[in-house]
């Protein structure tokens, strides 16, 4: 589904590009849409996957570095150089398939106002994009739709992940050194969650909070998947991690999911946001991590709804009282079975 979801974001993005290029050949030119569709196609593909990472992800990454005037002078000269990149593309292969009746060198020639008209289309796009990413792409559908504009009783999983001995790193190495851990840190969930299809709700200090529907997290126990990939993508990194930072992080884990109040919320700043006891115990589990000795919890309600992946144990650690909580709850840990 996660998969589907993406296809049909480029299908999209696509078709709004080229549909920008077929006004702009109807205002300009009075015709010409497929013309029209092709160049602005071409031209605009460079920059989307320059912003996705899909081509010189070492220099995007190098120029998002940069403060804001440097960055905007240096992304205009990149973008520049792409549209001219594509557009030439473009009108190669117009020239050479006859579609276009001109000279090579008219045909892959951008005039001044084309360039204004394409980098204005990309710009528009791509802060829309990034716009989407700073909110998630399902909050930030759920905003524009207005969805939780009156609050929606509903039930969702949560997944909180909490960063271990993160003070203790802060005071040894400093506040800039301990950002930029956490920034490290938190780009390694993106892809296990969205892969899982699980939203990155909130960033609090040193933790993370994970959300997903409750048939989606449950369905191919897709919230314990997570917890696992997210372990193996650092692990897997553990040299770059040490390298980096001098260690290689380690971590808390709690998945509890129920009913919750979900409502959008805020004036100037909107934000959507969850109320409830599923919430309040999720952060109640976690912190039960530390004093029961076993890094992964898991609500005992919750896993026998759960078939485990192959490879993943289950152990009861039985009942257990929750602050704020009226009643016990029952907790398991997970863990890998050893190979053998």
């Amino acid at each position: 589904m996660r998969k589907i979801l993406a296809m049909l974001d480029y299908v999209v993005l696509f078709l709004a590009v080229a549909g920008s290029g077929v006004v702009y050949a109807f205002l300009e030119y009075g015709g010409g849409a497929f013309i029209g569709a092709t160049y602005a196609l071409f031209a605009c593909a460079p920059i989307l996957a320059f912003e996705r990472g899909h081509i010189l992800p070492g220099l995007s990454k190098k120029i998002s570095m940069l403060p804001t005037p440097a960055y905007i002078a240096v992304g205009m000269v990149v973008y520049v150089i792409l549209v001219f990149c594509g557009f030439g593309l473009g009108g190669t292969i117009l020239w050479a398939t006859g579609v276009l009746p001109t000279s090579w060198a008219r045909a892959v020639h951008a005039e001044l106002q084309t360039m204004v008209f394409t980098l204005g289309v990309c710009a528009i796009i791509v802060f829309i994009m990034r716009v989407r990413e700073l909110l998630g792409r399902d909050i930030f559908i759920d905003l524009i739709l207005g969805r939780y504009r009156r609050p929606v009783s509903e039930e969702r999983v949560f997944l909180f992940i909490d960063l271990v001995g993160s003070t203790s790193f802060a005071e040894t190495h400093g506040d800039l050194k301990a950002q930029e851990f956490l920034g490290a840190l938190f780009s390694a969930y993106a892809a296990p969650v969205r892969k899982h299809g699980g939203i990155i709700d909130d960033y609090i200090g040193d933790a993370a909070i994970i959300t997903w529907p409750y048939h989606l997290a449950i369905r191919r126990a897709a919230c314990i998947n997570c917890v696992f990939d997210i372990l193996s993508e650092i692990e897997s990194s553990r040299a770059t991690w040490i390298a980096g930072f001098g260690t290689v992080p380690k971590l808390r884990f709690a998945i509890h999911g129920g009913p919750v109040i979900t409502a959008e919320i805020g004036v100037d700043h909107h934000k959507i946001t969850y109320f409830g006891d599923t919430v309040n115990t999720t952060a109640r589990l976690e912190s039960l991590s530390k004093m029961l000795g076993h890094p992964i919890l898991i609500s005992s309600d919750l896993a026998h709804q759960l078939l485990l992946p192959k490879g993943i144990r289950s152990q009861y650690l039985g009942e257990h009282a929750v602050k704020g909580r009226g009643q016990t709850l029952g907790v398991c840990a997970l863990s890998r079975q050893p190979a053998l």
